[in-house]
């Protein structure tokens, strides 16, 4: 089993990323103060670990909001581009056992379940594109509603022409320029 620690050094660097990200994004949650957040991640190895992880591969995990039923912080993936060490995916395990030909490396909801995190839907991925423009050079992966993946589709979303789009594909589909977006609630 994957060791899921972090070093001190570790640790540290991430903490002061996330909160010069913070700091520097307030649009994307002023009403939340960053001791508050980080207080719930000072003791959380796993919930650092997943962040670290979605850092290292270039989502630029931020706060979006703070859900008041469950006390947890939403953090999203945040890049301005669909995270670039996670594009060149199929859907999920299913399409990529289906490829016969040129499988890519892996499948984003695999990706995503080893690194901690769910893939964005439909209305996360809206929600996150009213707080900048993402996505409009590449592509995400969405979670794909059950009647779409069983006819062997699955949705992704871009930002083009000022507008938010979801599209379809076929789920064992992938290219170099669509990845996924995940989330973490903490």
């Amino acid at each position: 089993m994957e060791n899921r620690e972090l070093r001190k050094e570790e640790t540290e660097k991430l903490l002061n990323i996330l909160k010069e990200r913070f700091e520097k994004n307030h649009h994307r949650h002023n009403e939340i103060l960053w001791i508050d957040v980080e207080n719930k991640l000072i003791n959380n190895e796993e919930n650092l670990w997943t962040l670290y992880q979605m850092e290292q591969t270039g989502g630029e995990p931020d706060v979006i909001r703070y859900d008041n039923d469950l006390d947890k912080y939403v953090f999203y993936d945040c890049s301005a581009e669909s995270p670039v060490g996670r594009r060149g995916l199929c859907y999920d395990h299913q399409a990529l056992e289906t490829r016969k030909e040129h499988k890519p490396i892996d499948s984003a909801i695999n990706m995503a379940e080893s690194m901690g995190i769910e893939i964005l839907t439909e209305d996360q991925y809206r929600e996150l594109q009213k707080l900048g423009q993402f996505d409009s050079k590449t592509s995400s992966w969405l979670t794909t509603p059950t009647e779409i993946r069983e006819l062997g589709g699955a949705i992704f979303g871009d930002f083009r022409y000022g507008k938010t789009f979801i599209y379809h594909n076929g789920a064992e589909s992938y290219y170099s320029s669509r990845g996924f977006r995940g989330f973490i609630m903490i």
